[in-house]
């Protein structure tokens, strides 16, 4: 177990998180994070049609699905449908840019938060969380461009 900026990391965290990919979606590369955020102690209780946060918001911070779903939608259009395990609102951490989506709880819904400072930690202590985080980015961006085609 080592200790970084605060935080407690035992490296077979990489290693489980490793074993993960494509169980959740056999034959991809996407993963569930659930393991890594199941303990996470900035965790928030929203309720069903709460809106976690809306397209062209300022954003700080990305989210992990603890329990329950969450919708991403652009201009009203629902593009994507969260399960437990899976993360939105990564891009507010990789640039400065308004929210790209509204992410709203389609059930009432546990939600870890993610700073900047814990993300730059899980990147640099977990390098299968920084890929996975890319590949959820350029998933996304294959379904967007599939959905305008």
């Amino acid at each position: 177990m080592s200790k970084h900026d605060g935080y407690a990391f035992d490296k077979t965290n990489d290693k489980r998180l490793c074993n993960t990919v494509g169980q959740q979606h056999p034959g991809s590369a996407i993963m569930n994070l659930i393991n890594l955020f199941n303990n996470e102690q900035d965790i928030t209780t929203v309720k069903e049609g709460d809106t976690i946060f809306s397209e062209g918001d300022a954003g700080d911070a990305m989210y992990v699905v603890v329990e329950g779903l969450v919708a991403l939608s652009v201009r009203g259009h629902q593009l994507d449908l969260l399960e437990p395990g899976e993360l939105f609102g990564e891009m507010a951490l990789i640039d400065a840019g308004p929210r790209s989506a509204t992410a709203t709880a389609k059930s009432d819904s546990r939600i870890a938060r993610v700073d900047e400072r814990r993300f730059t930690f899980l990147v640099q202590e977990t390098p299968f969380f920084a890929l996975h985080v890319m590949r959820v980015l350029a998933r996304r961006l294959r379904n967007m461009d599939d959905t305008l085609h």
